[in-house]
């Protein structure tokens, strides 16, 4: 009986060897995403502790200017995660031009495209910025009061995107008469997470349908990121533009069909 079993069981060997080899690659790949998201996390965190003891120690509190100078000066010495003055300069032309009313941020790191953003937006304008590492966020977020900068202005949020993009109409504050949507969105968070925060956005009505502008950090052009992006371009060119790429930084408008027509 046994022999019978063996022998009706040989044929099948290949494709469960298959099976257990593609189970192991599997499991191994899974592995190490996990490591490295770990990695980057980490990181990061070490990063934004070193950035926020020199901004908080170093810059005139109170004195935006003197913050953003002070992140500079930080990241001519050490490596960084913030933008930097080259992308920097550029999002200011952006959001000088777009004159947002209400505005998304992804990836907040220690609060310095948070400051830039603020400095430039109306009166009664508002930043909602969404950072996944709980540390993290609190850095960012005491240094942005540093800045002088207040809670009615701003609010960070933790989490990651995908938890926190459907829950963000209820903490929408738009002025009277404003729409309860975003005029400009800054993604500087995790470039794998751009297209579908982007498509999550727009399928949650969070985008102006009348215009939104996009910001993407792209600091490696050779992301896939930037390609998948370009490719929903391509396939709904009536809703998504390209309107410059300057910098490491892609500006793309967002607009509804039906808005366009009117």
């Amino acid at each position: 009986m046994a022999s019978l079993l063996m022998a009706a069981s040989m044929p099948l060997l290949p494709a469960i060897r298959l099976a257990l080899d593609r189970s192991r690659a599997r499991a191994a790949k899974s592995f190490r995403g996990i490591v490295a998201w770990a990695l980057r996390l980490l990181r990061g965190r070490t990063c934004a502790k070193d950035t926020h003891a020199f901004v908080f120690s170093q810059c005139i509190h109170g004195n935006a200017a003197s913050v953003l100078e002070t992140f500079d000066i930080h990241a001519g010495m050490h490596a960084s995660a913030a933008v930097g003055p080259l992308i920097g300069q550029a999002l200011d032309e952006v959001v000088q031009r777009v004159r947002p009313s209400q505005m998304l941020e992804l990836g907040t790191h220690c609060g310095y495209s948070s400051v830039r953003l603020l400095r430039l937006l109306p009166p009664d304008g508002r930043l909602l910025t969404v950072e996944q590492d709980p540390a993290v966020a609190d850095l960012g977020e005491e240094i942005i009061m540093v800045a002088g900068f207040r809670h009615s202005q701003f609010q960070v949020l933790t989490g990651s995107s995908g938890e926190t993009i459907p829950t963000l109409r209820k903490f929408l504050e738009p002025a009277p008469g404003a729409s309860d949507t975003f005029n400009l969105v800054l993604m500087d968070h995790d470039p794998q997470q751009y297209l579908v925060d982007l498509l999550a956005l727009e399928s949650q009505g969070l985008l102006c349908p009348s215009g939104c502008t996009i910001v993407l950090i792209i600091r490696n052009q050779k992301d896939k990121s930037l390609e998948e992006v370009r490719e929903l371009i391509r396939t709904r060119p009536d809703c998504y533009t390209i309107k410059s790429q300057v910098h490491g930084m892609v500006e793309l408008f967002f607009q509804k069909p039906s808005a366009q027509s009117q």
